[in-house]
């Protein structure tokens, strides 16, 4: 389905994975889109999925001081950026002991300090504008956990605080900020782009290698559709009033709900506890 206003998105890490299908959908439906990449073969194939409005930058995210630079070129291209979406990224697997300072350095470089660097530096175009959407692409592990992705959820948490606090400070400036919170789609994150940690203790066998193994086989049979979710992208993007945070997949809807109760049982649990903690009236 063809838009009637097209917008001018510029994605981070359309080279695979989401980041592709949020591209490719909105070109589909007769966006402008300007694709960041990691390396000039992958800039040429983004070009040619639709010239004249698909365009192409090389990016490395974790090279803070090209953001701005990134933005500039990508505006000459296509116009005042309208939707920025925070893409890329990838995911770190190790147990939090066996894993070093160094892998969760860079996990905050590419999932947490890459896109605030991004965010920086389209804002002022759009508060001069007075419009504008910022798509943060977060994970359902940005809520819920899990056991040997501690660095990942770390970053992903991280950017959804950000993420929520940005949007209460642009509230009253026209522009519009929503954590983008996927479960388990069909790409290779838990394939070839994920970083795994040896595993070395063996006190962590029976939590980590049942969930190792699994997750290595799930890889390409995910529940999720990236078409469906580049779907789900657009729709959000055209709402007048989107939400501060949308989980895509009804794996991810189940196990966030069941997070919730868990919240709310050790809430009650415990209230008497927290309640304690004040001056006597």
């Amino acid at each position: 389905m063809t838009v009637s206003s097209p917008k001018s998105f510029l994605v981070t890490g359309v080279g695979s994975g989401l980041g592709r299908a949020f591209a490719a959908g909105a070109l589909a439906a007769g966006h402008r889109v300007v694709g960041t990449v990691r390396r000039s073969d992958d800039a040429e194939a983004f070009a040619a999925l639709a010239p004249g409005r698909s365009h192409a930058l090389l990016l490395d995210v974790t090279d803070y001081a090209a953001a701005p630079r990134t933005v500039a070129d990508a505006e000459a291209a296509v116009g005042p950026i309208d939707v920025l979406v925070n893409n890329a990224g990838y995911g770190h697997e190790g147990v939090l002991e066996e894993s070093s300072i160094d892998d969760l350095q860079r996990q905050f470089a590419a999932n947490v300090f890459g896109p605030v660097a991004m965010i920086q530096a389209v804002l002022p175009g759009m508060r001069a504008r007075r419009r504008g959407h910022i798509v943060n692409v977060t994970s359902m592990g940005g809520f819920i956990t899990m056991p040997g992705i501690a660095f990942y959820c770390g970053s992903k948490f991280a950017l959804e605080g950000i993420s929520e606090s940005l949007g209460k400070e642009l509230a009253g400036l026209g522009i519009h900020v929503t954590a983008l919170a996927p479960g388990q789609f069909r790409t290779d994150w838990a394939g070839r782009s994920m970083d795994r940690t040896p595993r070395s203790i063996a006190d962590y066998d029976a939590v980590m290698d049942p969930i190792r193994a699994a997750r290595q086989a799930k890889s390409g049979n995910q529940p999720g559709d990236p078409a469906k979710a580049a779907d789900a992208l657009l729709a959000l993007v055209a709402s007048d009033n989107p939400p501060t945070r949308l989980f895509l997949g009804a794996d991810a809807l189940g196990l966030v709900e069941q997070k919730l109760e868990t919240m709310r049982s050790e809430l009650a649990a415990w209230e008497a506890l927290s309640r304690s903690t004040g001056f006597a009236a």
